[in-house]
């Protein structure tokens, strides 16, 4: 029985190292070229598929900063149940994933793991973007400001289901 946790680990230590390296795309679209530079700073979550942590979170904003080495600190801030209530937060380190023009990273949580995230939209002005997931389980759309026009969002919406999304499961995130 000890060798079926070590195998499994392994084979997702070995996934983790392939997508590092760029082995794998994505197989959901990117938004290359990313100018990751531009993409930093603060992103306010506007709707979402949520992950199990995030999905009663309320006034979410997702922050990167590039770190000396090129990583990115990503700090995930949000209010549980309401908008009162108890802040949480979350501290990913982000990984470009070489040759994807900035569109794909891999976000630690847990040590050796990466999840997969990727820009698969970002506007001209770098104020809106999608982030997701080839598996189609997440999805984050986001802006640089807490609220966006119903006409953007039925917009980025329609751009979601394109990508392979069931918009039934996207929940507006209150601000």
């Amino acid at each position: 029985m000890r060798t079926l946790p070590f195998a499994l680990l392994a084979v997702m230590v070995a996934s983790t190292a392939a997508c590092r390296q760029g082995n794998v795309k994505p197989s959901i679209p990117t938004a290359a070229p990313v100018d990751v530079a531009r993409f930093m700073g603060d992103w306010y979550v506007i709707a979402h598929i949520p992950s199990f942590p995030e999905r009663n979170a309320y006034a979410a904003v997702e922050s990167y900063a590039r770190l000396p080495d090129g990583r990115i600190q990503t700090t995930f801030r949000f209010r549980k149940g309401a908008l009162d209530g108890p802040e949480k937060t979350m501290h990913p380190v982000g990984t470009v994933t070489p040759d994807t023009g900035g569109a794909v990273w891999g976000m630690q949580f847990v040590w050796p793991i990466q999840a997969e995230y990727v820009i698969a939209y970002v506007d001209a002005d770098y104020q809106q973007t999608i982030v997701g997931r080839s598996k189609r389980d997440y999805v984050w759309m986001m802006a640089r400001t807490p609220t966006i026009t119903e006409a953007d969002y039925q917009t980025r919406l329609r751009q979601i289901e394109a990508m392979g999304y069931d918009i039934t499961k996207i929940r507006r995130v209150p601000h």
